[in-house]
């Protein structure tokens, strides 16, 4: 299969060329880092200081990257979405707030969002961080491969029975969840949690999902140890593929602590076992939900071709394409175009709450090489065109 990544026409038909402007206004902003860097740091002083940013936010980088406030306000999104075949996933991004309170209020509000997907096409999937759940203390005590300390035992517990009722949800109302992944030093809590749920509740179809970051040079043999230990307790393995979003945390870290680094060497390794990782799915697809969570043109491709390849349907609903939402849509709508499953990963939360998550995505447009510059260039591509067709 010849996919076209650069048909900006179709990349950008659920847009209007007012949002293609703006869109290129921010991408503008954003190719620099001293903007960036200056933007960031006078939206922290005024949140500290308890200036109201929304009217400088909300029409911007928030409604370029967010679907709204609240699930509702992310409805018209998920229509115009579904109009041409992309689904989306909405994710609660609300980050800190780690008191009781907080996390039953986050609790309430995820489960909302598993009830959102019942018999809706246009949401297939529900989603949570998982830190969201868990006690600072707990994270930050936890050792790599070192079972959790005595005095933390029982907020893992309540960590996992907390994670237990998201999944016990899903599976009731048969809608497949999301787990992100976390820093590596606590990862293995998550995992191991994660595979607990897995046993439990994926025993007819993959109901939950891990999510693997393949920065770490550790994961293709998590990967296969996976595999087997679904074969062997006859379950479904639901994995989401990402590269990976602390790296730079990461590399810090081990160096400060003393131990060796659990990022591979370079961008190049980390494409290589990224493209491994799918290549070792689609050889257990019989058992393996794969979700790409990936901005990658050579990946997606690599996967796409693959289950062409292999004789797999296109539209099986155990092979998924996603991008975040306000990036990459030549790949996410040229390949729903072509069939494919694909949803966008569409954020949501009040503007205050969701200014990390912002952050990072500012962040990462001006860090990654190639990033901006290739949404700049496919904006303009297409305004272009529409200029030249009327």
């Amino acid at each position: 299969m010849k996919l076209d990544f650069n048909n900006t026409e179709i990349a950008f038909k659920s847009k209007s060329t007012a949002d293609l402007k703006r869109a290129k206004f921010l991408f503008t902003t954003m190719a620099s880092p001293t903007l960036v860097k200056l933007a960031t740091w006078l939206t922290n002083l005024a949140i500290k200081l308890r200036i109201p940013i929304d009217w400088a936010i909300k029409p911007t980088i928030y409604r370029h990257f967010v679907g709204g406030v609240t699930i509702e306000g992310c409805n018209d999104l998920v229509q115009r979405h579904k109009e041409f075949g992309v689904s989306s996933i909405l994710d609660f991004s609300v980050e800190g707030g780690h008191d009781e309170k907080s996390i039953q209020a986050t609790l309430q509000e995820t489960l909302k969002s598993i009830r959102n997907a019942v018999g809706n096409s246009g949401v297939p999937f529900a989603v949570f961080k998982p830190t969201a759940f868990a006690a600072p203390e707990l994270l930050e005590s936890a050792e790599p491969g070192k079972p959790v300390k005595p005095n933390m035992e029982n907020e893992y517990y309540r960590f996992r029975s907390r994670v237990n009722v998201l999944c016990n949800e899903a599976h009731n109302l048969d809608v497949p969840l999301m787990i992100d992944a976390e820093h590596s030093w606590y990862q293995h809590l998550v995992d191991d949690t994660v595979e607990e749920m897995m046993r439990r509740y994926n025993t007819d179809k993959a109901i939950v999902f891990n999510t693997l970051q393949m920065y770490r040079h550790d994961r293709i043999q998590f990967l296969k140890d996976s595999i087997a230990r679904a074969r062997e307790g006859k379950y479904f393995l639901g994995i989401k593929f990402v590269r990976g979003a602390y790296m730079e945390q990461e590399r810090e870290r081990a160096k400060q602590m003393g131990y060796p680094s659990p990022i591979q060497p370079d961008k190049a390794s980390t494409d290589s076992a990224f493209d491994k990782a799918i290549r070792i799915s689609l050889d257990n697809s019989d058992i393996v939900t794969i979700f790409c969570g990936s901005h990658n043109e050579n990946s997606n491709i690599l996967m796409a071709n693959e289950i062409v390849k292999r004789g797999l349907s296109i539209d099986d609903k155990r092979f998924w394409f996603s991008q975040l939402y306000g990036m990459s849509d030549h790949i996410s709508f040229n390949l729903a175009s072509n069939g494919f499953n694909v949803a966008k990963y569409v954020p949501y939360g009040p503007v205050k709450n969701v200014m990390p998550y912002l952050f990072r995505r500012a962040e990462e447009n001006t860090s990654i090489a190639g990033q901006t510059s290739r949404e700049l260039k496919l904006l303009k591509t297409e305004l272009k065109r529409r200029k030249g067709s009327k």
